[in-house]
């Protein structure tokens, strides 16, 4: 994730815990090596984690934020989950690691990158996990796929839609 810098193991072990099933998105990013089967296989992964998973077209976007990076191949899925957040998150850096993900510094290049979105309604904001994603707002490689495939789930902070979410970015100079 481009907000956290540690290991899987380091995280926080204090769930959030609901039984019931909430909406889940997941950005998903490449820009190491084979890209569409690092997507692939997180696709794979996360079907295994997510009920009613839906999956957004893969598409090329160039790097944002950084210099003398290759282009990435973006995409989005969102479904449902009874996990604890911090579960949902251990799992992610799980797969990332699978995927030979390594964090030399910030934003550096990547196999794979899956960043926790939304969950449900919630809003959390500790050292180990902030929910929702603090910058995906801003960033058009997240919204547009997500508009593909969830185009009404609600920022809960916002409470905006994916839509409506787009639209206001489309409005920046």
């Amino acid at each position: 994730m481009h907000y956290l810098q540690g290991e899987a193991s380091q995280l926080s072990s204090r769930p959030i815990f609901t039984s019931a099933l909430r909406p889940v998105a997941v950005a998903l990013g490449s820009n190491i090596g084979d890209r569409t089967s690092h997507l692939k296989y997180a696709v794979a992964r996360l079907g295994r984690l997510l009920v009613g998973m839906r999956v957004s077209t893969f598409a090329e976007t160039q790097p944002e934020g950084v210099v003398s990076q290759s282009a990435f191949l973006n995409a989005a899925v969102v479904g449902q989950s009874a996990e604890a957040p911090t579960e949902l998150l251990t799992a992610l850096m799980m797969i990332e690691k699978e995927r030979a993900r390594t964090r030399p510094f910030p934003s550096a290049p990547r196999t794979l990158d899956l960043d926790l979105i939304l969950v449900g309604d919630l809003v959390n904001s500790s050292p180990s996990l902030e929910l929702p994603h603090p910058r995906f707002r801003e960033r058009r490689f997240v919204l547009e796929p997500l508009l593909e495939i969830a185009p009404d789930l609600v920022d809960p902070v916002t409470e905006l839609t994916v839509t409506k979410l787009l639209a206001r970015l489309d409005l920046r100079p």
